[in-house]
């Protein structure tokens, strides 16, 4: 799952919207609502994030904030780790080889440390 897709179906649960319904008024197919909420799919379209954005009525923080996770939200990243430390390039390696194994503990805790430095 992507942070993009978990909130797009939070609000829409939160309302009690069907993914057949939210996606017959988006002119999406189900299909690909359930695959970009599951994290099978990229990020959506600016366009797309729009439609959903007016979909659910949302303004200011809000839709900043589903804009944000859209552009966090891409399932396949290739990180260029050229022209940095050994350590960045080991570190991404790892992260790739392991992440599926970490808990969300783990996780939290790793995303804390990179944020802070933002």
């Amino acid at each position: 799952m992507t942070p993009f897709g978990e909130k797009v179906r939070e609000l829409r649960k939160k309302r009690g919207i069907s993914q057949k319904q939210m996606a017959k008024k988006l002119a999406i197919s189900p299909a690909y609502l359930s695959a970009l909420e599951h994290g099978h799919r990229g990020r959506p379209s600016w366009p797309l994030i729009q439609q959903i954005i007016s979909f659910f009525n949302i303004i200011w923080d809000e839709a900043e904030e589903l804009e944000n996770l859209a552009r966090l939200s891409h399932p396949k990243m290739v990180v260029d780790t050229s022209g940095l430390s050994a350590g960045a390039t080991e570190l991404i390696n790892l992260l790739n080889r392991d992440i599926k194994n970490l808990d969300d503990g783990q996780i939290n805790e790793m995303l804390e440390i990179v944020k802070k430095k933002n």
